[in-house]
């Protein structure tokens, strides 16, 4: 037999053994529905302490059920390391890594670069290889395949298969996680294909949907979050005009999405948060100008969500100044929330950071809380919240800032003793008594 039909054959007899590079918010919910689906998993990452964690059965990632680590770590099915030499022992690899932006809004595309240097030492005839980090059209053709071609001294599509197949992880997504989320797939060559897809269906109760090539798969995840980035900078940049017209953007929305046809609606906040939204579009940008093409709407987007966290400490300037007669200067600042977005205990590149960043510059003195982080780490620096929201801590506020609206905030309390508040999430909706409230 050749290797499509071994691989179609360990598929289906479940003999494959997978490998997950990268254990953090994409690789462990994958590595866990691996395992889950019967295939024997081995998880690798340079952290020592997430290596320890997984074999100890300790889960910290909030989208994978702890029982479900537990289990599947007591029966073998999932091991971790750090020892990329185990490579040569796994027929289906996923590349999970972080695809962040230099300091120069630059993509960094070394995670991705270093770990398939690691692979192609151990890479053994018959391995499925799949990237799933979020990068620019053109990555896995480009640079995976000449890295683990020459590596290994295997011939891809001959020797082993290799495919690009999106991450699609939202953290906090109630109703869709891992296992059932629709997976899209593109890998060089249509047998290539058709193997990778089928593993994915043997592992995940979604629909996997086939495209021609990994360019295509690569594309499809930059479209899927610069639609979004586009969209929310256009509501952002409604909420800046709107509020100089006296109109509420929020209501306006509202009123738009009783369209059944034609109108998705988005809401405007203090920036935008998270691996994807505020970084992906950037990598679109930068492979454009290889062909002389500028991504002008993308460029514009970006300008308004960037600035966005600085509108809103001049709004509450101005809220501060309208209501109190109070300068920023020296105001009590109490701001809640620092995730990216509601419950969950994530805070990459959430615009909270910034909101905070900047009423320091301002000579605010400001607190935070968030049920959900008890500290943060920005430009180096360990920033501590409060350990609890009380009446007299919102009391002693000038002015209390929501930059997150999550679930579990006593409203009422915050609502009856905040002497002002700036709502940038439209988190107070539901509270009856809004008399203090200022929308953004």
């Amino acid at each position: 037999m050749g290797i499509k039909e071994n691989l179609l054959n360990k598929i289906e007899k479940k003999e494959i053994t997978v490998g997950v590079v990268g254990l953090g918010y994409v690789g462990l919910p994958l590595a866990v529905e691996k395992a889950k689906a019967g295939f024997k998993t081995i998880g690798f990452d340079v952290q020592d302490e997430k290596v320890k964690m997984v074999n100890e059965g300790h889960n910290y990632i909030g989208d994978v059920v702890d029982d479900d680590l537990k289990k599947i770590v007591k029966q073998g099915m999932l091991k971790a390391t750090s020892d990329f030499s185990f490579i040569k022992d796994v027929d289906f690899i996923a590349i999970c890594v972080p695809t962040p932006l230099d300091e120069h809004q630059q993509p960094d595309i070394s995670y991705v670069e270093n770990s398939a240097k690691e692979i192609s030492k151990y890479l053994s005839k018959e391995t499925m290889v799949v990237l799933e980090s979020t990068t620019y059209p053109g990555t896995t053709e480009e640079l995976i395949k000449p890295i683990l071609e020459n590596g290994s001294g295997l011939k891809c599509g001959q020797d082993f298969y290799l495919g690009f197949s999106p991450e699609r992880v939202d953290p906090g997504n109630a109703v869709y996680k891992t296992k059932n989320t629709p997976k899209v797939v593109g890998a060089i060559g249509k047998d290539a294909t058709e193997v990778i897809a089928k593993m994915y269906r043997t592992v995940l109760g979604a629909d996997i949907h086939e495209v021609s090539s990994p360019a295509v798969a690569e594309m499809e995840k930059i479209l899927e979050n610069t639609y979004r980035n586009i969209n929310i900078g256009l509501v952002n940049e409604l909420a800046m005009l709107c509020e100089k017209m006296g109109i509420s953007l929020w209501e306006v929305v509202d009123a738009a999405k009783t369209k059944p046809y034609g109108f998705q609606p988005f809401y405007p906040g203090p920036g935008l948060g998270g691996h994807c939204i505020p970084l992906d579009p950037y990598y679109l940008d930068w492979k454009a100008r290889e062909y002389g093409f500028h991504t002008s709407l993308i460029q514009a987007s970006g300008i308004i969500n960037d600035r966005m966290p600085e509108y809103c400490v001049e709004r509450a300037s101005k809220i501060l100044s309208s209501k109190l007669k109070k300068a920023m200067n020296g105001a009590k600042v109490l701001v809640l929330g620092v995730a990216y977005k509601n419950d969950i205990d994530d805070y990459r590149e959430s615009p909270a950071l910034k909101v905070i960043e900047e009423l320091q510059k301002e000579g605010a003195e400001v607190e935070f809380y968030d049920p959900w982080i008890s500290k943060y780490k920005y430009k180096g620096e360990i920033h501590e919240g409060l350990e609890k929201l009380d009446e007299e801590t919102v009391k002693n506020a000038d002015i209390v800032i929501f930059t997150a609206a999550h679930s579990n905030f006593d409203y009422d309390m915050i609502s009856k003793n905040a002497k002002v508040i700036f709502d940038t999430r439209n988190a107070m909706k539901n509270v009856k008594n809004r008399d203090n409230v200022e929308l953004l």
